[in-house]
């Protein structure tokens, strides 16, 4: 008897993705639809049969064309990301479609986030520049150490926790914040980790509280000198504060792997194109920021975690449906 197969129309699907979805599919009994093109109204057509589509984190999916899901029948949405606020998920909700992420390897942004920790406090960004103009003088300024750093880590899910576990092998002293403690750390409230930390780096997820987390007045509270690793989302800094205490040395540095406004510029290439302004353009000027285009989860092996979830995230959807 032959295996009863699911539909899937898969978005914003690159080409190492589009493999490992052709790939996997047949072992879950998926008949996948790959497209390159990101969902919007114009490619309604191709979730048509369909109640589940996969979609990736690089565009904004506007209320109309989740509507227009809605009305060609889709019910559930398989997001590509651990976060989801590039859907009005509320709004999804209101016309019958359902919004799910995915969990992926913990350790692709856990790895690059103590990569850009020691780049920041090792003056990484301004020692590239002088090399690659053939100055190969030290800096002025030395370096310093992470077990001579205290590190608050805001947020502690899969990610956090990871970064905890690689800040003990650097043998940094570690506070942390979480609504909801996960781990063995020393938890305290926002304000304290701020005034208390070397180093902030942010793993909490982007809500209408978490918006601008570090605004202006959190970020006159921490530390002189302190930095800051952002590779959760660019919405929990308030990023016109965030300059100046940059420019005037308040704060040592910034590593910054997301950015407010990332879209329609992150994911392209304006070399060609006029300069990037704003925050941004000032943000780059700065020899004390590392800025990288949303990179951190960029890894083969959460690729594979990526791919393989949101087929299952489907399959799981349409089987409570089929037994709810």
């Amino acid at each position: 008897m032959p295996v009863p197969t699911t539909g899937i129309t898969v978005y914003s699907c690159g080409q190492d993705e589009a493999l490992l979805f052709r790939a996997m599919a047949p072992r879950f009994g998926v008949t996948p639809v790959i497209t390159e093109a990101a969902v919007s109204e114009a490619t309604i057509d191709l979730a048509l049969g369909n109640r589940c589509v996969s979609v990736g984190h690089k565009t904004r999916i506007a209320n109309t064309t989740l509507l227009a899901l809605s009305r060609v029948g889709v019910t559930y949405i398989s997001t590509r990301s651990i976060g989801c606020n590039h859907i009005d998920v509320t709004y999804a909700e209101s016309v019958g479609i359902s919004v799910g992420s995915v969990s992926y390897s913990p350790d692709s942004v856990a790895d690059y986030t103590l990569m850009l920790m020691l780049m920041a406090v090792r003056h990484a960004k301004s020692m590239i520049r002088r090399v690659d103009g053939h100055d190969y003088r030290l800096g002025d300024v030395r370096g310093r150490e992470l077990r001579d750093l205290t590190v608050g880590v805001v947020g502690t899910g899969r990610i956090g926790a990871a970064v905890l576990d690689r800040l003990r092998g650097f043998g940094s002293r570690v506070l942390a914040c979480d609504n909801r403690p996960k781990t063995a750390a020393e938890y305290v409230p926002l304000d304290e980790l701020l005034r208390r930390s070397d180093i902030v780096t942010l793993h909490t997820p982007l809500t209408a509280e978490t918006h601008h987390l570090l605004n202006r007045r959190r970020i006159e509270r921490m530390k002189h000198g302190a930095f800051i690793v952002n590779t959760g989302r660019g919405g929990l800094i308030d990023t016109e504060a965030l300059v100046p205490a940059l420019e005037s040395g308040r704060l040592g540095g910034a590593a910054l792997d997301v950015l407010e406004g990332e879209e329609g510029v992150f994911y392209v290439d304006r070399r060609n194109t006029s300069a990037v302004s704003g925050p941004l353009s000032r943000l780059q000027g700065l020899s004390n920021v590392l800025i990288s285009p949303h990179t951190a989860y960029y890894t083969d092996h959460a690729l594979r975690d990526t791919v393989e979830n949101s087929i299952v995230n489907c399959l799981t959807f349409e089987r409570g449906n089929q037994h709810g």
